[in-house]
C-alpha cells in the first residue's frame, strides 16, 4: 500500500535529522479504504481478524469501523524505514468504537502514544477535515525552544488571530515558514508522555493547528497524509534552526517586518488574520 510506503520513507527522513532516537516518535495513517476487504496477508505478515479486543478510554464513534497502520511500541524509526510490517501493527476500530483489535499477526502491539492519535483522528473525521495521518517526533531545534520560557507563553495577541510568541518568531524566519505553515504551532504544557491528558491536551490545541508542540518533549502533527504531516514539522523546525544560529552570533535576530510577511502573505493569498499585528 502507498501508505505504507510513505510511512517507511518518512520514518527514514526523521531518522536521518535525528528526531527518533531509539524508539522515539510514532506514526499512525488510516488505511481503511486501501487495505483490501477480506485480504490474509499484508507484505508477507498474516491478518487476524478475530482478536481480542483492548478497550478505549472513552469511545470515539466517528472512527469505528476505521483501520489505522500504526508504527509499533518499543520499535525504531530505523527499522521501520526498512520494514515497516515487521515494526507496525494494523488495527481497527470496534463497529461501537469503545475498542480496537490487532490485526497483524507479528507480535508488535501499538505505541503508547495511541490515545493522543485516536482520539485526534476521531476529531480530524467528526469535522471532516480530511485528515488521514498523525505524526510524533522529537525535532531537535523546535524542543529546544520550549526549554525557552517567552516561547511556552500564549498570551501575545496578533490581531484577530489568537497565537504565541514561537509562531511569530517562526513566521518571521523565512517566507516559506508562513506560506506553508500558516496556521503556526500550537503549544502544548507539560505531560506525562502517553497520558490520556496529554492526548486531551493535544486535541484542544488541533483544533486550532496542524502542528502542537509539546513542551520539552516533541511535535505532534497532522495531515492529509504521512508526507503532508511531516512537511509542515520540517518547514517550522528549519524556521528554528534558522533563529538558533542567527542567535549563535550573539545578536538577537530581527525576523522579517510585519510589511515583508504581509507581502507574503498576498503572493501565497493567505487569511490576513494570520499575519501578526504586534
Amino acid at each position: 500500500m502507498k501508505e505504507i510506503v510513505d510511512v517507511a520513507e518518512v520514518a527514514g527522513y526523521i531518522w536521518e535529522k535525528g528526531w527518533g532516537e531509539r524508539n522515539g516518535g510514532n506514526i499512525t495513517v488510516e488505511i481503511t479504504d486501501s487495505l483490501p476487504q477480506g485480504a490474509e496477508t499484508i507484505d508477507g505478515v498474516k491478518l487476524n481478524y478475530d482478536t481480542e479486543t483492548v478497550c478505549l478510554t472513552e469511545p470515539l464513534p466517528y472512527i469505528s469501523g476505521h483501520v489505522f497502520y500504526v508504527k509499533g511500541t518499543q520499535c525504531r524509526m530505523r527499522d521501520l524505514a526498512r520494514s515497516p510490517m515487521q515494526n507496525g501493527c494494523i488495527i481497527r476500530i470496534t463497529d461501537d468504537g469503545k475498542g480496537y483489535k490487532i490485526l497483524t499477526d507479528n507480535g508488535v502491539k501499538p505505541t503508547s502514544e495511541l490515545p493522543s492519535h485516536l482520539m485526534v483522528q476521531n476529531y480530524l473525521n467528526e469535522t471532516g477535515s480530511g485528515y488521514k495521518a498523525t505524526l510524533h517526533t522529537h525535532p531537535i531545534e523546535l524542543v529546544a525552544m520550549s526549554h525557552i520560557p517567552i516561547f511556552t507563553d500564549k498570551t501575545v495577541s496578533m490581531g484577530s488571530f489568537t497565537a504565541n510568541p514561537l509562531t511569530k518568531v517562526l513566521w518571521s524566519m523565512i517566507p516559506e515558514t508562513l506560506a506553508f505553515a500558516p496556521l503556526g504551532i500550537g503549544i502544548v504544557p507539560y505531560e506525562t508522555p502517553g497520558s490520556i491528558e496529554l492526548a486531551r491536551a493535544t486535541l484542544q490545541e488541533i483544533k486550532h493547528y496542524d502542528v502542537v508542540l509539546w513542551e520539552k518533549h516533541g511535535t505532534f502533527a497532522v495531515g492529509k497524509d504521512i508526507m503532508d504531516a511531516f512537511d509542515q514539522t520540517d518547514v517550522l523546525n528549519k524556521a528554528a534552526i534558522i533563529y538558533l544560529k542567527a542567535k549563535q552570533t550573539g545578536s538577537e535576530p530581527t525576523g522579517m517586518s510585519i510589511e515583508q510577511m504581509t507581502d507574503v502573505q498576498r503572493i501565497f493569498n493567505l487569511p490576513s488574520s494570520r499575519i501578526p499585528a504586534v
